[in-house]
């Protein structure tokens, strides 16, 4: 009798191979995610994108096109003891190997009134870039998804006055030599829903202390009020996600009124 992780491997193979995994190794292959003796620290955080991710690593590295490891790193940024055996839970049905680590984050941005959100994300990538150097890792891969680029482009539109986009891949600028990468940068988020419920799988959501209590959302709502947005406006035209997407990747420099370089140093268009 095949085991479930067997059955959902299959899965990927075949059921899915087409919304799930063919976007994922696109992704790799278009962006140059993935080299020849990378050691990739894949970070999980128990929700559905990340726990997701690992089983399309998987489903990649039995492909061996080329060598490389992979690590499946876990923080524990302070979970109650229920969440943290969820992600256990999950990962031994899943048959995904994680290594877990504990840190304080949670008690210490909880009495935080600024952004907390926003320094817990920081101090998390912080510590999971720390964990993967010592595990000798090169990079780390994070699970935003298609849905989260074309959602990050609007936000900076909309309330940022700004044009910007999560990267598929960036170099850090605190960890010498490590290097960030988003391989389901291409895959839909309603795919992996999907894959989830068909699977008849729970995951984690966000569960820090203001989130489980209700108390805090640090952008006011304003992903969700994207969300809707695009929600809404996709149905008077299909083609508005992959627009959002692509205006991104058509900026013409010589049409906009200004712009910064990497640098920071910013260009007017009236400049000699």
């Amino acid at each position: 009798m095949e085991t479930f992780d067997k059955t959902i491997e299959e899965g990927l193979r075949k059921q899915y191979a087409k919304r799930l995994f063919k976007p994922f190794a696109k992704a790799v292959a278009e962006y140059g995610l993935i080299r020849p003796d990378d050691k990739i620290a894949v970070c999980m955080s128990g929700g559905k994108d990340s726990m997701l991710m690992a089983k399309l690593f998987q489903e990649l590295k039995r492909h061996n096109k080329f060598p490389f490891e992979l690590v499946f790193l876990v923080m524990d940024p302070g979970y109650s003891p229920e969440n943290r055996d969820m992600i256990e839970r999950n990962a031994a049905l899943l048959n995904i190997p994680v290594t877990i680590f504990g840190t304080d984050i949670f008690e210490n941005v909880y009495h935080i009134e600024k952004s907390p959100c926003y320094l817990c994300a920081r101090m998390r990538r912080g510590h999971l870039y720390a964990k993967a150097k010592e595990l000798g890792c090169n990079k780390i891969a994070l699970g935003h998804h298609y849905d989260d680029v074309i959602e990050t482009i609007l936000m900076g539109m909309l309330y940022g006055g700004q044009i910007q986009t999560m990267l598929p891949k960036l170099k850090s600028t605190n960890f010498k030599g490590m290097e960030l990468i988003r391989p389901m940068y291409l895959v839909r988020e309603k795919d992996i829903v999907t894959w989830r419920d068909e699977n008849g799988l729970t995951f984690l959501r966000c569960a820090c202390k203001f989130t489980e209590r209700g108390e805090y959302s640090d952008d006011g709502g304003k992903r969700k009020k994207v969300k809707n947005l695009i929600y809404a406006l996709k149905k008077e035209d299909p083609e508005i996600e992959q627009n959002i997407f692509k205006s991104v990747e058509n900026v013409s420099l010589s049409t906009v009124i200004a712009y910064k370089d990497k640098s920071g140093v910013r260009h007017r268009f009236d400049e000699e």
